[in-house]
């Protein structure tokens, strides 16, 4: 149910310890963000690309590396994406550029993203962990206030320590567990991780989408002998049943090095699955801190998963730290198909004694 107390902006705003001078909420669809190009951004089912890079990007006159610089683009901003086009990059696997209005950008530097803002909902699912519902975020990316007056994780404290706002991206999944309407009409979800440092945020309605029931309901439930194989030279997936492929796609395996390397074998199970996922790993000075990594499927020890990515475009090229990375359609699809079976609610399942969905990681 929606909170039983309307409170001013300004009151709501205090409830952090921020008042709204001291902070600003940003939501894309309101025209509120920091983002290039906001015009030529409509909603729908328009296609955009998000840099997903923490260093500026080149864009080139022609999908080539070698080709004239016509300008760069920050970190976050997002352009029209026009289409995908082969062309030339030395030394490296991927070989896509993505088109914009203003000229060539190398594929993997860009998120695609579109721009769907929602109805806010207004009464929360009653569930076994309490009131609650699970959203998926679908404009480019929404900032959002911190509830707690300190930050935890490592992610919120660096964005918060350089001045910049709390931010989720397009795709990410999490648990909103209050609704609140202030006095200006504006609904804002409360934003509480499971399994994460701590954090409690809120974010503007608009941006996340309620994710339903019959979207997380498992598929082919009666088929045996279902797996998973991962193909290390080649960068792919396919999930067969009796032998026979049903779904094909790539990935982004980890990265050559002692520590990141996906580990080949054969005799691996998925022992555990969540919707969402709060991961974090590495040193402090070069480790990660991911919130929100949609439709999580555990099947080694370490961590290792294949789940959601919106923090790259790199499929098909050895990227991660480890885990299999997939796009957040494939990640959803290889979630429902294998097992355990996970339902709504709690939204997470493990198991032990190995009946999970086999997985195999093929060196070639």
């Amino acid at each position: 149910m929606a909170n039983n107390k309307n409170l001013s902006r300004r009151e709501f705003m205090k409830l952090g310890g921020l008042t709204m001078a001291g902070f600003g909420f940003n939501v894309w669809d309101r025209g509120i963000g920091q983002s290039v190009h906001r015009d030529e951004s409509p909603e729908g089912d328009h296609r955009m690309a998000r840099v997903a890079h923490l260093v500026p990007i080149n864009v080139r006159a022609q999908p080539n590396l070698n080709s004239a610089l016509v300008g760069t683009l920050k970190e976050d901003s997002v352009v029209p994406w026009l289409r995908e086009v082969i062309g030339y990059h030395p030394h490296q696997i991927c070989q896509r550029w993505v088109e914009t209005t203003l000229g060539y950008v190398w594929s993997p530097f860009f998120q695609p993203v579109y721009n769907k803002p929602n109805q806010p909902v207004v009464a929360l699912k009653e569930t076994s962990l309490g009131q609650g519902m699970w959203v998926e975020v679908t404009v480019p990316y929404v900032d959002m206030r911190l509830e707690n007056p300190q930050p935890f994780a490592p992610s919120t404290k660096h964005r918060i320590e350089t001045g910049q706002y709390p931010r989720l991206y397009y795709s990410q999944v999490v648990w909103v567990d209050q609704i609140n309407v202030d006095s200006e009409g504006q609904t804002w979800y409360r934003i509480n991780e499971r399994y994460s440092y701590g954090d409690v945020f809120w974010g503007p309605a608009e941006a996340f989408r309620l994710i339903e029931e019959d979207e997380v309901t498992p598929i082919a439930l009666g088929v045996e002998n279902k797996r998973v194989d991962v193909n290390l030279a080649r960068q792919s997936l396919s999930c067969y049943e009796n032998d026979r492929e049903v779904y094909y796609c790539r990935v982004s395996t980890g990265a050559f090095g002692e520590d990141t390397e996906t580990p080949p074998g054969n005799n691996s199970f998925i022992f555990r699955k969540m919707i969402s996922m709060h991961m974090s790993g590495g040193t402090s000075g070069g480790g990660w801190d991911l919130p929100g990594v949609g439709y999580t499927s555990l099947f080694r020890q370490g961590g290792i998963a294949i789940h959601s990515t919106f923090w790259h475009n790199n499929f098909g090229e050895r990227t991660s730290a480890g885990c299999v990375n997939v796009r957040p359609e494939d990640a959803k699809w290889i979630f429902r198909w294998s097992t355990p079976v996970v339902g709504y609610d709690p939204g997470d399942s493990t198991v032990t004694d190995f009946s999970g969905t086999n997985i195999r990681v093929l060196e070639d």
